[in-house]
């Protein structure tokens, strides 16, 4: 038999909600008890997710069903109680810990006479919420045009356009349906026009996406005409990324305990101990159950993961279930096909953990030596050195040249590429020209073209 039970919270001046889970045992052929504990789980997730969208949480209700029905996902017993709990506690909202068809989304409105939406719809709002950049915002609106399109819904003739005048007489003629010629009918019905609204809103969407995507790709090309290796952080949301990646760039990045409050990608330069300098990119936070139609507005973002050269798979180790949010994490960097780059786990977060808890860790971490994940703080900066040495071992092999160059001084931006991409030994100003000894990457040498400014004294390798 379903169970059903209520927990109540807090309030503040937030829009107030009411947030249901719903597991079904026989979906996840997994015994009942399992079946609760991850339907929890996943429920105390949606009421951060609520929150990061702004809205207060009154109360939480769970079910565990052996199916989920077809009609109104829960059964009409259950909606009734759904509908005196809204009421006790005043909330004209339900929030769904789950996905909803548009019939059961329609048979629980109509039954609790209430606002009701569903977790992809929640994940939608705080994405809008948090878009920053042009192509973050157009992909947000059009995920939701695309959720909005199939939970349309008309209400016959009565919201009909006519066509033309209709009624007895007029100038179109006598009778019912007068009006011009070829234009008399019931016309187009506003649930029509809406659709076609939507479809020529999404065609103009798609093309702007387009064009926004073409300029990222032309600044990426003039950013890989300098080859620098790019890292990028990824992991479940509220892994702490952000203030990871403020520890290693020295940036001021948003860091905020809201659920999605990173949305654009963020990339700064740092340097490594063996003095190479590599792109850092903050992205995203994954999370569970997320629709793969979704995934088209982590774009921008995920495009930085698929062009990186080594991953930061970042968990909070202070979860108890980091490792189930990792299975998560992988997932999604399967369907990005990036499972053959080089990825380096970061156990992020161990200032939270117990001084016993932290030395056992340790002491595992120790035994597996490099091949073992990174303990690190992002708040406290704890383990960054290490990190920033793992980070200089796993990037593909860019050795450095000691080169003696003779460069015009007319030659502002290679000089400035010197300076920025490697270590200048010694300079001095000499006519109208600049003398340099530099340790260099070969790949930016390369680039450069630094062998036709070579004085004596080069190292041969970088002339090879």
């Amino acid at each position: 038999m379903a169970s059903m039970k209520t927990q109540h919270h807090q309030t503040s001046s937030a829009e107030r909600a009411l947030l249901v889970g719903v597991t079904w045992k026989r979906a996840r052929r997994i015994p009942g008890t399992l079946a609760g504990e991850q339907g929890r789980e996943s429920l105390a997730e949606l009421v951060e997710l609520a929150r990061s969208a702004g809205a207060e949480v009154t109360a939480t209700m769970y079910q565990v069903r052996d199916a989920a029905d077809p009609a109104t996902l829960v059964g009409r017993g259950k909606l009734d109680e759904i509908r005196a709990e809204a009421t006790a506690h005043k909330a004209p909202l339900i929030i769904f810990d789950g996905n909803l068809s548009p019939m059961q989304q329609r048979n629980i409105e109509e039954a609790t006479e209430r606002r009701v939406i569903d977790r992809t719809q929640l994940i939608l709002d705080i994405f809008a919420k948090h878009a920053r950049s042009r192509e973050g915002q157009l992909q947000v609106e059009l995920a939701q045009l695309n959720y909005m399109l199939p939970r349309l819904t008309g209400k016959g003739t009565s919201m009909s356009r006519l066509g033309g005048k209709s009624g007895g007489g007029g100038s179109g003629g006598a009778g019912g349906g007068a009006g011009r010629i070829g234009v008399r009918g019931p016309g187009e019905k506003k649930l029509e026009t809406d659709r076609r609204r939507i479809r020529d809103r999404v065609s103009k969407i798609q093309a702007g996406i387009e064009a926004v995507r073409r300029q990222r790709s032309l600044r990426r090309e003039a950013r890989n005409a300098i080859p620098l290796g790019t890292v990028a952080l990824v992991g479940y949301t509220n892994a702490g990324k952000s203030t990871l990646f403020n520890a290693l760039s020295k940036a001021e990045v948003l860091v905020s305990s809201r659920m999605f409050a990173t949305l654009d990608p963020t990339i700064r330069a740092i340097r490594l101990p063996s003095n190479r300098r590599v792109l850092v990119s903050d992205t995203v936070g994954f999370i569970r159950d997320l629709p793969k139609g979704l995934l088209t507005a982590f774009r921008a973002t995920l495009e930085e993961v698929q062009e990186a050269a080594v991953i930061l798979h970042v968990s909070d180790v202070s979860n108890p279930h980091h490792d189930e949010l990792d299975e998560e994490v992988d997932k999604i960097l399967n369907e990005l096909g990036v499972t053959d780059r080089p990825k380096l786990r970061v156990l992020n977060k161990i200032d939270l953990l117990s001084p016993l808890l932290r030395e056992t860790l340790e002491s595992s971490v120790a035994r597996n030596g490099a091949a073992g994940p990174v303990l690190v703080s992002g708040l406290t900066g704890k383990g960054i050195d290490d990190l920033l040495r793992r980070i200089d071992a796993a990037l593909p092999v860019d050795p450095l040249v000691t080169m003696s160059l003779r460069l015009p001084l007319a030659e502002g931006r290679t000089l400035a590429l010197v300076h920025a991409m490697g270590r200048v030994l010694h300079s001095e100003v000499e006519d109208s020209h600049m003398l340099m000894d530099a340790e260099v990457p070969v790949s930016i040498a390369r680039s450069l073209r630094l062998s036709q400014y070579t004085a004596q004294g080069t190292s041969k390798v970088a002339l090879t």
